[in-house]
C-alpha cells in the first residue's frame, strides 16, 4: 500500500482542481473519476497478473511488450516510456519553482528564462547526487512521501468543514454554463489524461510481488492502496468545487490547491500547500531522475540499445544512463522555453507517451489469456510461465480487455496534437536502435514492425507538417 501512494501521490494532485475546473464541471468529474477509477486499476492488475504469468521478465514494463510483440514494439514503449520521464521532470521543475516564485521574485510564471535556468541547475544538482549513489535519494523519497501526505489531509479536512458549500458545489453542476468546455461527453472525454496524470507509477506495486507472503496480500494491497489514492484524489478535486465556481478554479495558477485553501482559512493555507507542494515536487524530482535513467540501461542490457549505457558505477549508480537522460532534460528545458511551453501541456504529451507500454501490455495479458499458457519469443529461453487455469485464464482475459479498450479510448480523447508529437518524439530513438541492431547482426525490422513503423513516421510527419504551417503548436 506504501509503494502505491508513494509512488502516485505526486505533484499532479496539487494542480488538479485547476486542470479539472479548466476541462469539466462537478458531474462530468464523476463521471470521469469512476471511469478512470475502474480503467487505471485494470492497468494496475494487468501488470500485476502478467508478473504471476511471466516471472522471468524483470526488465521493467516494456519487457511485456517486448515478449509479445517483438523487439521494435518493444523498445518504442521502453523509449515511449523514458521519453514521457523525462518530460515530467521539466513538467515536475516549472510547478516546484512556479510555486517558489510566489515568495521569491524573478522565479515566477511570468519569467520562463528564470524558470528554465533554474530547472537547469536542479537538474544537474540532482545528477550530480545520483552520480555519487542512490542511498540520499532514498531516505529523501522517504521523509517526502510523509512530508507531502500532511497538507493534502489538511486541505481535506479544513476545506470539508469549513469552506464547502453545497449551494456553490451544486451551481451549474454539469458545467454547461462554464467558459469553453463543451457539452458532458466532450467534459468527459477532457478530464481523461488528468486523471492519468495522477495515477502514473500505478504499475509499479507489481514490481514487488515476488516479495509477498502470498499472491492474495499482493491483489489486497493492490485494491486497497488504488482506492485510497483515488478516494485522497476525489475528495481534492470534489470539495474545491463547494468553494469557487468552475470559471474562477479554471483561472487559478498551477499550484491551484494552495489557492483554494487560501480562500477558506487565509494566506497561512496557501503557504502549507505550498510548503508540501514543494517537499513532494522536489522529493518526485529526484527519484524520477533516478527512475529515468531504468529504461534506456534495461534496453541497453537487452540489447536493444548500445552496452554503454548499461555501465554502472562502483555506488551503483547507472551514472552512463543517469547522463544521457539529464541532456536530454536539459535540452528539452531549452525547448519548451523557446515554445513557451505551460506545466499542462508537459502533463498531455508525457501522459500521452506512458501510454503506449500501457496499450501494448494490456494486448499482451490479452493474447496469453486467448493463447492459454504463454507466448516463448526469445530464442533458447523458455518464457512460458506458470500452468493457469481455465478459470482464472478468463479473468485474466477479462481483465486484459478491459484495459485495452480504456487505454484506446485514452488515446481518442488525447488532443491528436500530443498523439502526433508522441510519435515524432518516438523516431530519434530509431538512430541508436538501428546502430545497435546492425552492430549485433540481428534483423532490424520484421514485416509486421516496418509496418507499425511507417504509422509511426507517418503521424511524425503530419506532426512536423503541422508545426511548419502553424497549424499546430506544442
Amino acid at each position: 500500500m506504501a509503494i502505491i501512494i508513494g509512488s502516485t501521490v505526486g505533484a499532479g494532485v496539487f494542480s488538479l482542481p485547476q486542470n479539472i475546473a479548466s476541462v469539466a464541471g462537478p458531474g462530468a468529474m464523476f463521471i470521469g473519476w469512476v471511469v478512470s477509477g475502474v480503467g487505471m486499476l485494470s492497468i494496475a492488475f494487468v501488470f500485476h497478473i502478467l508478473a504471476r504469468r511471466k516471472p522471468h521478465l524483470d526488465s521493467g514494463v516494456y519487457a511485456y511488450v517486448r515478449a509479445g510483440l517483438g523487439d521494435f514494439i518493444g523498445f518504442a514503449s521502453g523509449w515511449g516510456y523514458w521519453l514521457g520521464s523525462v518530460i515530467a521532470q521539466v513538467g515536475y521543475a516549472t510547478l516546484f519553482f512556479s510555486t517558489v516564485g510566489y515568495y521569491v521574485p524573478g522565479l515566477s510564471g511570468t519569467n520562463p528564462l528564470g524558470l528554465a535556468i533554474a530547472a537547469s541547475a536542479l537538474t544537474w544538482v540532482v545528477f550530480a547526487v545520483l552520480a555519487v549513489g542512490v542511498r540520499q535519494a532514498a531516505i529523501l523519497n522517504a521523509v517526502t512521501t510523509i512530508a507531502k501526505v500532511v497538507p493534502i489531509l489538511a486541505f481535506i479536512v479544513l476545506t470539508a468543514f469549513l469552506g464547502f458549500s453545497w449551494e456553490t458545489f451544486a451551481d451549474d453542476f454539469w458545467g454547461l454554463e462554464a467558459d469553453s468546455v463543451g457539452g458532458v461527453f466532450d467534459q468527459v472525454q477532457g478530464i481523461m489524461l488528468f486523471t492519468v496524470w495522477v495515477f502514473i507509477g500505478i504499475e509499479g506495486a507489481s514490481v514487488y510481488s515476488r516479495q509477498a507472503r502470498s499472491r492474495r496480500d499482493v491483489s489486497r494491497a493492490t485494491v486497497i492502496g488504488f482506492l485510497s489514492v483515488l478516494g485522497l484524489l476525489v475528495a481534492v478535486s470534489t470539495l474545491s468545487f463547494g468553494v469557487l465556481s468552475q470559471d474562477e478554479l479554471a483561472a487559478l495558477p498551477d499550484n491551484s490547491m494552495a489557492s483554494v485553501l487560501e480562500a477558506v482559512v487565509g494566506p497561512w493555507g496557501g503557504a502549507l500547500v505550498s510548503a508540501g507542494l514543494c517537499i513532494s515536487v522536489l522529493g518526485a524530482y529526484v527519484s524520477w531522475q533516478m527512475l529515468c535513467a531504468e529504461p534506456i540501461m534495461l534496453m541497453a542490457t537487452d540489447g536493444l540499445l548500445p552496452k554503454f549505457l548499461s555501465k554502472v558505477n562502483r555506488r551503483g549508480s547507472a551514472w552512463s544512463a543517469q547522463l544521457a537522460s539529464t541532456i536530454v532534460i536539459q535540452a528539452i528545458i531549452v525547448v519548451f522555453y523557446f515554445n513557451e511551453t505551460t506545466y499542462i501541456q508537459m502533463v498531455q504529451l508525457a501522459t500521452v507517451l506512458y501510454l503506449v507500454p500501457y496499450l501494448f501490455s494490456a494486448l499482451y495479458l490479452l493474447l496469453l489469456a486467448v493463447r492459454g499458457r504463454g507466448l516463448a519469443t526469445q530464442a533458447g529461453v523458455d518464457l512460458r510461465g506458470p500452468t493457469i487455469g481455465a478459470k482464472d485464464n478468463r479473468i485474466h482475459g477479462l481483465v486484459g480487455l478491459l484495459a485495452l479498450v480504456y487505454s484506446l479510448w485514452l488515446f481518442y480523447a488525447a488532443e491528436p496534437r500530443y498523439v502526433l508529437f508522441g510519435c515524432l518524439a518516438i523516431l530519434p530513438g530509431l538512430v541508436p536502435y538501428v546502430w545497435t541492431r546492425r552492430r549485433r547482426g540481428e534483423q532490424v525490422f520484421n514485416p509486421f514492425e516496418w509496418f507499425v513503423l511507417a504509422l509511426v513516421v507517418a503521424a511524425a510527419a503530419a506532426g512536423v507538417w503541422g508545426l511548419a504551417a502553424g497549424t499546430l503548436t506544442l
